[in-house]
C-alpha cells in the first residue's frame, strides 16, 4: 500500500505524538507480508499488439502522472528531467529540468508544463527553460493542474492553491482541516466544465476556479477508525468521468460517483482499493488492494463482474481502451482484460522493473512507463 506521510500543515504536536505518527506510518508500511501471486498461464494474445517503440528516461521513484495531449506524451523522472514525447514514434519533441528532485508530476497544456520538487517548490517550464517557481508551505503529491492561464496545486495538507500561469504569482488559496497523516501517492485534481473538482479527504468537492469559493461538497466516504491510519480517507488520483459524472475512489474505504452539475452525491460502496479508477458509458473499473480487480455498473454501482486471476500483483489504475482495461503491476508485465467479463485479452512485458504509473492513451498508442525509466508504447497490429 502506499506508506502515509505526516502533513506539512498540522502536524502532531510533542515528542511522543512525533513519535506516534512515526509508529503508524512503520507499520502501516510494513504490515504483514503479501501473498506471492499465482503464476500465470500462457498468455492468450486475442488481441494482437505489437510495440511500436521504446525509450529510456531515468529511474522513477514519486507517484508520476503521465499527461497527454493528443498525440504529445509528457513525463518526467525522479531527478528533475521533464520530457515531451511524440507518441506516433517516441521522438523527443523537448526537453527540460528542473534541478531537483520530484515528488510530483507532470501537468500541462501545451504550452506549459508544471511538477512540484521535494522542496515544495511548484516550477512551471516552457520552451525547454524555468519560467519561474514558487515556494509551498505543504508537500504535493499529486500534479499540477495548468489551465486557463493559472497552475492550481493540491497541496498534501488538502489545500488548494491558484497561481497566475505567467508568473507563479499566487492568485487564490483555500485550506482545509488536516489531518496529522496523509497518502504520498496523487489525489483528484480535474476541470469539469468551469468547476475546479478535487479530491478533499473523503469528499469531492467543486471550486470557483477564479476565486477559490468552495461551490458544493459530495462525500465519498466519512472517517473511521480509532487511530489516524484507520481514518485516513483521501481520495486516489485517477477517477471515471462520463459527462458531469465523476467516480473516485476513497483509500481503501469506498468507491462512489458524483453529479457534478449539483454536487449531488449519485450512489457510494464499500471497496478496499488504493488505486484509481477508469469508466466507459456502461461501467466503472478498479483494482482492489489484494489485485481483484472489479466492474462495476456505472449507474448503480453494483458488482458487474469480479476476477482474482491479478491477485496479489500490486496493479496500477486502470485504463480503458478500445475494448480492454489496461492495467500495469509490479514485475512490469502489462495486463488487457475485457471490458465485458475481465477475461484476458492480452499480456505485454516490459523491463520488468514495475509500472510506475497508470498506463495512458495517446493518439491510438498504448503508453506505459516503468519505474526503471522505460517507456514502451504498443499498438494493434
Amino acid at each position: 500500500m502506499s506508506r502515509p506521510s505526516t502533513s506539512g500543515a498540522r502536524r502532531p504536536t510533542g515528542l511522543l505524538a512525533l513519535l506516534a505518527a512515526a509508529a503508524l506510518v512503520v507499520g502501516c508500511a510494513s504490515g504483514s507480508p503479501r501473498p506471492k501471486p499465482a503464476e500465470l498461464p500462457p498468455n492468450v494474445d486475442l488481441i494482437g499488439v505489437r510495440q511500436a517503440w521504446h525509450v529510456t528516461l531515468g529511474p522513477i521513484a514519486f507517484p508520476l502522472q503521465v499527461h497527454t495531449l493528443g498525440n504529445q506524451v509528457l513525463l518526467a523522472s525522479s531527478d528533475g528531467t521533464v520530457v515531451t514525447l511524440d507518441a506516433r514514434n517516441g521522438a523527443e519533441l523537448g526537453r527540460a529540468s528542473v534541478g531537483a528532485p520530484l515528488s510530483a508530476g507532470v501537468g500541462g497544456d501545451g504550452r506549459t508544463a508544471a511538477v512540484v520538487t521535494r522542496a515544495n517548490e511548484v516550477v512551471a517550464l516552457a520552451g525547454g527553460r524555468v519560467l519561474w517557481r514558487h515556494r509551498l508551505p505543504t508537500q504535493s503529491y499529486t500534479a499540477p493542474l495548468v489551465a486557463g492561464g493559472r497552475v492550481f496545486v493540491l497541496g498534501a495538507d488538502r489545500s488548494l492553491t491558484a497561481l497566475d500561469g505567467g508568473n507563479g504569482a499566487k492568485l487564490w488559496n483555500l485550506e482545509r482541516q488536516s489531518e496529522p497523516l496523509v497518502l504520498r501517492q496523487a489525489g483528484v485534481l480535474l476541470p469539469v466544465g468551469n468547476t475546479l473538482v478535487a479530491g478533499l479527504a473523503g469528499r469531492l468537492v467543486g471550486v470557483d476556479p477564479d476565486q477559490g469559493r468552495v461551490l458544493w461538497e459530495a462525500p465519498i466516504a466519512a472517517a473511521r477508525g480509532t487511530n489516524d491510519v484507520e481514518r485516513l480517507v483521501d481520495l486516489a488520483a485517477g477517477v471515471g468521468r462520463e459527462g458531469p459524472v465523476v467516480c473516485a475512489r476513497a483509500f481503501q474505504t469506498a468507491v462512489g460517483c458524483v453529479d457534478t452539475t449539483q454536487g449531488n452525491l449519485r450512489w457510494s460502496k464499500p471497496a478496499n482499493g488504493a488505486t484509481g479508477l477508469a469508466s466507459d458509458d456502461k461501467n466503472l473499473y478498479g483494482a482492489e488492494a489484494d489485485g481483484s480487480v472489479m466492474a462495476w455498473t456505472a449507474a448503480t454501482g453494483e458488482r458487474a463482474w469480479q476476477t482474482e486471476r491479478l491477485k496479489w500483483r500490486e496493479l496500477t489504475g486502470p485504463l480503458v481502451l478500445g475494448r480492454s482495461v489496461v492495467l500495469g503491476d509490479s514485475t512490469g508485465l502489462v495486463h488487457l482484460l475485457s471490458r465485458q467479463d475481465g477475461s484476458a485479452l492480452d499480456r505485454l512485458t516490459t523491463d520488468g522493473s514495475g509500472i510506475a504509473a497508470t498506463p495512458v492513451a495517446a493518439g491510438n498508442t498504448l503508453v506505459v512507463v516503468t519505474r526503471a525509466g522505460g517507456v514502451y508504447a504498443y499498438r494493434p497490429d
